[in-house]
């Protein structure tokens, strides 16, 4: 079996590399990424994707490249939409033909973000900005293929490690630097790793590959919620713990921080089925950031930071 695995150095896509190695059966796995080398694929030019796939002919394709500057899809609808909608669409018609099974990633920003329960896969969708329009309208584009197919929606994926940025490392080295941090506490989710991304999305494709019954769209984050703001104060925390000096974090309202692209404030996702699927349940969000806090505070200086949801 071989799988080609497209955003192979972003944050799930490392984090995929480890998770997808252990799969029973693989013989191949190919990494493509924007940055260069053999098998280099550009998803701003969706007919490069598409040859590359059949040259390949893989039996497994996982998608885990996207377009995740959210505010600057709003001055770049067109690109950003070629990579978040039109490539993932010429990949799902080259799954149907190939007949591979596909899976791909999308996010919590396909919804409204209004009320205070958790999203259900199939609750009604409505972006509120152009990277969420993008990413809902790779899934409709991945569905209409007839490609079989795995869609999994996450939420505030951060890691270590990986292209682009993430609010965790943001905040880090931010309060490292004290440089003073006020975060919006009205924008309620789920923060989640790139690790338990990679975990749990490998063993969603193992079932899958064994039953077709294990198809369509999963939400995945762990249980709980929290906001932004807790967020940035339990690593301030956990960074004096381990002896620095670093600022208090000011709690502001999603009102008093306007950005250029509006931000969902109900990002939680049911992950019921996703449960069901595996077997499984996952832990709290508060259970798991104290074990994690250490970790946090040791990584290197380089670690990527980007934009927070705050200033």
């Amino acid at each position: 079996m071989k799988i080609v695995l497209f955003g192979a150095t972003g944050q799930v896509g490392l984090a995929l590399q480890d998770s997808l190695a252990g799969i029973a059966g693989l013989d191949g796995l190919v990494c493509s990424s924007r940055g260069g080398g053999r098998w280099s694929a550009d998803f701003d030019r969706p007919v490069e994707v598409a040859q590359l796939l059949r040259m390949l002919r893989p039996d497994v394709i996982v998608n885990a490249a996207a377009w995740t500057a959210v505010d600057a899809a709003e001055d770049h609808a067109e690109a950003a939409l070629r990579v978040n909608a039109t490539s993932p669409g010429a990949i799902a018609i080259e799954a149907q033909k190939l007949g591979a099974l596909l899976l791909h990633y999308s996010s919590d920003y396909v919804f409204d973000g209004s009320g205070a329960l958790a999203w259900r896969e199939d609750d009604p969708t409505g972006p509120l900005n152009v990277y969420g329009a993008t990413k809902l309208a790779g899934e409709q584009a991945i569905r209409a293929s007839g490609c079989r197919h795995l869609i999994v929606r996450t939420s505030g994926v951060w890691s270590p490690g990986g292209e682009g940025g993430n609010f965790v490392a943001t905040v880090r080295a931010r309060l490292l630097a004290r440089q003073a941090l006020r975060v919006v506490d009205d924008q309620i989710g789920a923060p989640t790793a790139a690790a338990l991304v990679a975990d749990l999305s490998a063993q969603l494709l193992q079932r899958a590959l064994k039953t077709e019954a294990v198809s369509g769209t999963y939400h995945l984050a762990p249980r709980g919620e929290t906001s932004w703001f807790a967020v940035a104060r339990l690593i301030a925390e956990g960074l004096r713990a381990l002896g620095a000096v670093v600022p208090e974090v000011q709690a502001v309202p999603s009102a008093a921080y306007p950005q250029r692209a509006r931000r969902p404030l109900n990002s939680r996702l049911d992950c019921s089925r996703l449960h069901s699927a595996l077997g499984i349940a996952l832990a709290d969000w508060p259970t798991w950031p104290a074990p994690i806090l250490q970790a946090i505070a040791a990584w290197p200086a380089g670690s990527p930071a980007a934009s927070a949801t705050g200033s």
